[in-house]
């Protein structure tokens, strides 16, 4: 192994450094499906109270758009639209967004963005907020898509009798979609 760069400020940095440091980036983003598969784990068993656990919701949104015969990127952000709420506790939408948005469709970024406003729809005015907040983005080119998400696979994605989906299912296209970033400023870099 290299050893590793010296400097102290990475304005001090040579252009060797920076082929060191982002071939070894290459490898430890490599890894990334694996990291984002490890933490959906984590939504298992937590209930906050839904009649079933974040990662069987997540699941079963994922399995009904996969059913509905959406493609593989949909299907990988309807698993991932809450992997956010283990951090995120408030702005989980904006944690799953930031996760996928280099490595997913403008449209689909702006979905799960999205989602947790337009997901209000179902119950805002249960908990003294807006129902209707959603309307605000009625000019986006990504409305229609997002409602129907919520609609769709969202919304009925709380089956407590549905038997348990596995993880795995879904784990081939986690790893296709992750593979490199289609969009950012590191797309040709990775």
């Amino acid at each position: 192994m290299a050893a590793r760069p010296t400097f102290s400020s990475l304005s001090e940095g040579t252009k060797e450094d920076w082929q060191q440091i982002m071939a070894e980036n290459r490898k430890f983003a490599a890894g990334l499906a694996d990291r984002i598969i490890a933490h959906l784990t984590l939504l298992g068993g937590d209930y906050s109270g839904f009649p079933v656990d974040r990662l069987q919701h997540s699941l079963q949104t994922a399995e009904l758009a996969a059913n509905a015969g959406e493609d593989e990127e949909y299907v990988v952000c309807a698993l991932l639209h809450d992997i956010g709420d283990s951090l995120g506790s408030t702005n989980h939408p904006d944690v799953a967004a930031a996760i996928i948005e280099p490595f997913v469709s403008e449209a689909h970024h702006w979905m799960v963005k999205y989602h947790g406003i337009f997901q209000g729809y179902n119950f805002f005015h249960h908990i003294g907020l807006d129902r209707n907040m959603r309307d605000q983005y009625k000019d986006s080119n990504h409305y229609e898509l997002t409602e129907q998400f919520i609609a769709k696979y969202d919304n009925p994605a709380f089956d407590a009798a549905k038997p348990k989906l596995d993880l795995d299912l879904f784990v081939p296209m986690v790893r296709k979609v992750f593979a490199a970033p289609k969009n950012g400023i590191y797309k040709d870099a990775m």
